[in-house]
């Protein structure tokens, strides 16, 4: 690897979510992102890095880059580190509480086959973490190179347990239950423990289900007895000998269980069938795509956020219109799961997201900065919401000018469809309450948003009156 150097750099500012790890650290200076390795941690990262196995997963896209840079990049006060890392900067930083099933799915497999294929190279990995992986596209990649480590034979999976905390755990939540993870995890950061998942579990599930039998059930008695009796615990870890081929099988074992999980709720959601199941025409649907297609070419947004992003339809003509990128929210289960399922057939770069808008994700974990909130992350270039607004000023009762301002806060331009009361859908969510929304009229929305900006284009692109307003805020 060559070294290089960075000159003239304003601010150096350190990732507050990489604190935890004694090996090093990750810095932001600009665009650009450094890892520090540290003195404890450089043996290990040059015997992995001299196996070439970094090289090879980072060539096949599974493992982000790096490359060995001056040390003098990271000029601060007192500090010192035997090498930096310098990685590609990712288009954007998503958590395990925000994923689908399918995406949780994809990176805890993600995370077992690098295991895997590590430990047939000598290497093994030091933890199990659901946050050292993140998506490009609907891609997951690995993105802690400091995790590798030089493996000692005979070895326990030391992070065995926070493997099923972040990743097993949440899975079967869904795929017994039929209960999302996200809220869930979202409170808990660290996953959902294996005690509190046993106690959910009926007992013929443990009996009739070998895996859940060893993963759950013994799991949860192995902890309730490492809680009384701590000291025979640890000797029993420090004493325990688990030979290679014993871990692979174990890792292999969880990983043939894992890719057979599915989600027992398959019933049709409220909006799970939108895209096929919806008010529009094929002709009124051609004119929303050709609106956005239009602010897109017209705007060239990098970064684009598609608020209710259903199944992706518009993500894709956004896409297919020269947006470089693309993060979907949507609060609907069935729809975020084949809208990740559709990015991942036709390599997309979208990631579907799960959000409820009226209470996003905030910043959280410890000092309340180790997890970013969504706006403090990767501000967007460019916003869609379709057929959006309504669910947040009819169906939460948020007040349509604050709807808008807020809309508006998350990115410079963008493109916001307006639904009448009127309108059919609208008209349903008021079926079974009563209207207390005298001030939700379209004029009302208007003079909203030209507080916020000025706007570029109005057409109107359904039969019910239905809006689309492109507004430009700066």
């Amino acid at each position: 690897m060559t070294p290089d150097t960075v000159s003239d750099i304003p601010t150096i500012t350190q990732d507050h979510g990489s604190f935890r790890d004694p090996s090093g650290h990750v810095y932001q200076i600009n665009n650009r992102t450094f890892r520090t390795v540290h003195e404890t941690a450089i043996d290990n990262y040059r015997f992995v890095r001299d196996t070439g196995l970094l090289r090879k997963l980072a060539a096949a896209g599974r493992l982000v880059e790096c490359r060995e840079v001056d040390e003098s990049v990271l000029n601060l006060p007192g500090f010192k580190c035997q090498t930096i890392l310098e990685h590609p900067t990712l288009p954007f930083v998503s958590y395990p509480y925000e994923w689908s099933f399918s995406a949780l799915k994809a990176a805890a497999l993600l995370h077992l086959d690098l295991h895997v294929e590590a430990l047939e190279c000598g290497i093994t990995l030091t933890d199990a973490s659901a946050y050292n992986v993140q998506f490009i596209g609907a891609r997951p990649i690995f993105i802690d190179i400091l995790s590798f480590r030089r493996y000692q034979e005979g070895e326990f999976w030391i992070a065995h347990r926070q493997f099923c905390e972040q990743f097993l755990n949440p899975l079967l939540l869904r795929a017994y239950f039929g209960i999302a993870h996200n809220s869930w995890y979202r409170g808990s950061l660290e996953g959902i423990t294996t005690v509190e998942l046993n106690r959910l579990l009926p007992w013929w599930r443990k009996c009739l289900s070998w895996n859940a039998f060893t993963q759950v059930y013994l799991q949860a008695q192995m902890q309730s007895l490492a809680f009384a009796k701590p000291q025979a615990a640890v000797q029993a870890v420090k004493t325990r000998k688990l030979p290679r081929t014993a871990f692979i099988g174990l890792l292999t074992q969880l990983r043939n269980w894992i890719a057979k999980l599915v989600p027992s709720d398959t019933s049709q959601t409220v909006w799970g069938n939108y895209a096929t199941a919806n008010t529009y025409t094929d002709d009124e649907a051609a004119a929303k795509r050709k609106f956005i297609a239009e602010f897109v070419e017209n705007t060239h947004p990098r970064l684009v956020w598609d608020l209710g992003c259903n199944t992706g339809d518009y993500a894709a003509t956004a896409l297919a219109a020269g947006a470089h990128y693309l993060i979907g929210f949507d609060c609907d289960q069935h729809a975020l799961e084949t809208a990740f399922i559709r990015a991942q057939a036709d390599h997309l770069d979208f990631l579907p997201l799960f959000l409820d808008a009226a209470n996003p994700s905030a910043d959280q974990g410890w000092n309340e900065l180790e997890r970013k909130g969504l706006q403090a992350r990767a501000p967007a270039d460019a916003l869609i919401a379709l057929a959006f607004e309504h669910h947040l000023a009819i169906g939460r009762n948020i007040p349509l000018p604050q709807v808008v301002a807020w809309l508006c806060r998350l990115a410079p331009r963008g493109v916001i469809e307006f639904v009448r009361k009127d309108d059919p859908t609208v008209q349903q969510m008021l079926s079974l309450r009563e209207d207390i929304f005298p001030d939700y009229t379209e004029e009302a929305f208007a003079t909203a948003l030209q507080r916020q900006g000025r706007l570029i284009k109005v057409e109107t692109v359904s039969s019910t009156g239905r809006r689309l307003y492109w507004y430009d805020r700066t």
